[in-house]
């Protein structure tokens, strides 16, 4: 009987070691990082509808006078050095009688822009807000899916897949101005007239704190190289329809060749970093000013 009682003993702490140190391994895997090497070169800019070219010249008057008198680098160290991020109000309402400056925007994109409570922040959005008062006009922001931005400003509107493959109808000409962290490409053009580049941006990796995989890269072609070996069995989480989307999937109109591995969008790049947390994609791919902000934010709620 003694022996017995030793054995289920001997089991019983077998038993809690193993919890103990499966609970050790959750939690270092709770955690996520960057891998600071940029995948991208890429300009960001706000847009109009093709042909706005008065609302574009005010834009870019704006853009210029608020680099000048320093007013755009203290908005940015509002988010990225020591200042204190200003809380954005929208109108309640949109109105189409001239009266407001519509932006369309995706606040899922800190520091760009983001949502607390029903207050917004960012640097897009507190851009936005000093335009709104240079024009003399109220702000309402038109917060969608980041897919619908560029439709809902160019004239004609268009259709976006949403990731249920559902296919979604976005309605031309309702705001005017995209202000979403947007990069400038050949394809947006098309539809779109862009301002003056006001932020230089780039692609970059997350993975989960844990993970040793990228640890002796020391350039981002060292970085392209492991993502060239992966196939179909890795899975990588990326936000609809940005940047990171088309460079994971491959498009010949961005540049992109492209890679194996399976991508896997989500509606936001938040929801995509959860997503390696809950072990359903195993890396994200997403701008750097995001991933940063994004990484610090869900480290520090585990």
């Amino acid at each position: 009987m003694k022996k017995t009682v030793a054995l289920i003993l001997a089991l019983l702490l077998a038993a809690v070691s193993f919890v103990s140190l499966a609970s050790c391994g959750t939690a270092s895997s709770s955690k996520v990082k960057v891998i600071d090497m940029p995948l991208t070169v890429e300009e960001y800019a706000y847009a109009v509808s093709k042909g706005n070219s008065d609302l574009l010249a005010q834009l870019n008057a704006f853009l210029t006078k608020i680099q000048t008198n320093g007013k755009f680098d203290e908005i940015v160290n509002k988010y990225y050095g020591d200042g204190t991020p200003t809380a954005v109000k929208s109108a309640a309402t949109m109105k189409n009688d001239g009266s407001q400056l519509i932006v369309a925007t995706n606040a899922a994109f800190e520091p760009f822009e983001y949502l607390v409570g029903e207050n917004y922040y960012g640097i897009d959005m507190e851009i936005m807000d000093l335009f709104a008062k240079e024009l003399g006009k109220e702000l309402y922001i038109n917060n969608m899916e980041f897919d619908a931005v560029c439709l809902s400003v160019s004239s004609s509107g268009g259709t976006y897949t949403d990731e249920n493959g559902r296919e979604v109808s976005v309605a031309g000409g309702v705001c005017d101005v995209a202000a979403a962290g947007l990069t400038v490409t050949e394809v947006r053009k098309e539809i779109l007239d862009f301002s003056t580049s006001y932020y230089n941006a780039a692609q970059v990796l997350i993975v989960p704190e844990s993970d040793t995989t990228f640890d002796k890269c020391v350039t981002p072609a060292d970085v392209t190289t492991i993502l060239d070996t992966f196939d179909k069995s890795i899975k990588v989480g990326v936000q609809n329809g940005t940047t990171g989307y088309f460079y994971c999937i491959g498009d010949e109109d961005w540049g992109f060749e492209g890679y194996k591995f399976e991508t896997v969008g989500y509606a936001n790049g938040a929801l995509a970093v959860q997503n390696i947390l809950n072990g359903n994609v195993k890396y994200v791919i997403i701008d750097e000013g995001p991933a940063k902000a994004i990484t610090k934010n869900v480290n520090a709620s585990n």
